[in-house]
């Protein structure tokens, strides 16, 4: 009898993992349920893994290498910094995420801060709540009609983000390296992303290129007044300059649900910075978004092992057993 191939989920966060179970055995494979922490966790339970499900898990060169058997790791979720994806096509290994599940939920939260920063909301609301009663803010604010709106990056959730910017009627630009092609929106190089734009939303995948491609001299060429938003990956802003740049008064806002260490550390200088939004890495969240990554992942996993296409490669391996 032929043994049946085996995934093996390193850990994760779900109340359960019924929906991938569901997926995965009927498709005749085995599932097995770990909770690995560190790199040697998962070497633990993965030696004898056809593919892993990975959400936090460190997956490394060295993980790779006690796993002959994996040809394929797929990432819950859309980043995948926690794996080595140099080390997994030297060693034939594909590697997924689920780019995919939440980008109506990541563009609603990303707009919903725009709006919040822009109008002033919570300025004038603990004014009100001070006894301070004026019927104009106390900093610039032009109506959206009057401004630009910036992504840095155009991908899935950036395009989101811009057709529901237009329904507002920003003016519209957009800097990626990999082009940008969208009726309205202005491909532009990154400085004049900074120069020109009112509202910058962060979008680029977190690479040794973008990590804090906001940083000092972003946040000085950026416009007076202007707004930053990044729902993208936390690694991709200088937290400390942001928040030295709000303090100064050169930035007129910041809205933030991603940061370089998670959870934001509670002594950081940012929680204390004027005109900032903060929120606990939740753009992601809908009651249905759960649900559908647990689905989707799951599907990817049995997709790649059934010697079918690939929908989201990310690495240089697009096939199992290619």
């Amino acid at each position: 009898m032929t043994e049946k191939l085996r995934i093996v989920i390193t850990d994760h966060g779900f109340d359960d993992i019924e929906r991938e179970r569901g997926v995965i055995e009927q498709a005749g494979f085995l599932l097995e349920v770990a909770e690995c922490r560190t790199a040697q966790d998962v070497i633990s339970c993965a030696q004898a893994a056809d593919a892993l499900l990975v959400q936090w898990a460190p997956v490394t060169a060295e993980v790779l290498a006690a796993s002959p058997r994996c040809k394929l790791v797929v990432r819950y979720g859309i980043g995948f910094d926690n794996i080595d994806i140099a080390a997994a096509n030297d060693a034939g290994v594909a590697v997924c995420n689920v780019p995919d599940y939440c980008i109506d939920e990541v563009a609603d939260h990303t707009i919903a801060m725009v709006l919040s920063l822009s109008r002033q909301l919570h300025q004038v609301d603990a004014r009100v709540r001070s006894g301070t009663w004026r019927i104009v803010p106390d900093r610039r604010l032009p109506a959206a009609r009057d401004m630009t709106f910036g992504t840095l990056g155009f991908g899935r959730v950036a395009r989101a983000v811009m057709d529901r910017a237009a329904a507002f009627g920003f003016a519209r630009i957009a800097y990626d390296p990999a082009g940008v092609a969208a009726p309205g929106v202005e491909s532009v190089t990154l400085s004049r992303l900074l120069r020109e734009s009112d509202v910058i939303s962060l979008h680029a995948p977190l690479t040794a290129e973008t990590r804090h491609v906001i940083n000092d001299e972003a946040l000085a060429g950026m416009k007076r007044d202007s707004i930053l938003v990044n729902t993208g990956r936390g690694g991709l802003v200088d937290l400390d300059a942001l928040a030295d740049s709000l303090r100064t008064g050169h930035l007129g806002g910041a809205g933030l649900d991603v940061y370089e260490e998670e959870p934001l550390p509670i002594t950081h200088r940012i929680r204390d910075a004027p005109n900032a939004i903060l929120t606990s890495h939740v753009a992601w969240y809908s009651e249905q978004s759960v649900p559908r990554l647990q689905v989707m992942a799951a599907e990817e996993v049995v997709r790649g092992l059934q010697g079918e296409t690939l929908l989201n490669p990310v690495g240089l391996v697009r096939e199992v057993g290619r």
